[in-house]
């Protein structure tokens, strides 16, 4: 069973940081891509960070670029979201998902963690 818990989430100040970690089971870095999404009320849901399968590539929307890392540690079959200089704008219930194409799209995700809570204070 593909299973993806993320934590980390919180309430930051603006310009603080957090990071997020995707811990997940039923499958390995071979065989999916594995991105982070986020969705805050009222929007629909965005993907803005993913980390490719096999050559370990990234991809950043131009919203987060230069400011969140996305990276993995295989021996823990984690995934992280390094989150720096946030922004109010950031604040979103933020998913980790797993899928066989790399990309920012929610639709090419085919399995979800249940979120996390990420409160940028002003």
């Amino acid at each position: 069973e593909v299973q993806l818990v993320e934590s980390g989430g919180g309430l930051v100040q603006a310009g603080g940081s957090l990071r997020l970690s995707c811990e997940f089971s039923g499958f390995t870095f071979d065989d999916f891509a594995i991105g982070w999404l986020r969705q805050a009320p009222g929007d629909t849901r965005e993907g803005v960070a993913c980390i490719n399968s096999g050559d370990r590539s990234t991809f950043y929307s131009g919203s987060v670029e230069g400011r969140f890392t996305i990276s993995r540690d295989d021996t823990k079959n984690t995934v992280y979201l390094q989150m720096n200089n946030l922004l109010p704008e950031d604040t979103a219930v933020y998913y980790c998902a797993a899928g066989q194409s790399f990309g920012l799209g929610p639709d090419l995700y085919e399995y979800w963690g249940q979120g996390t809570q990420v409160t940028v204070s002003t």
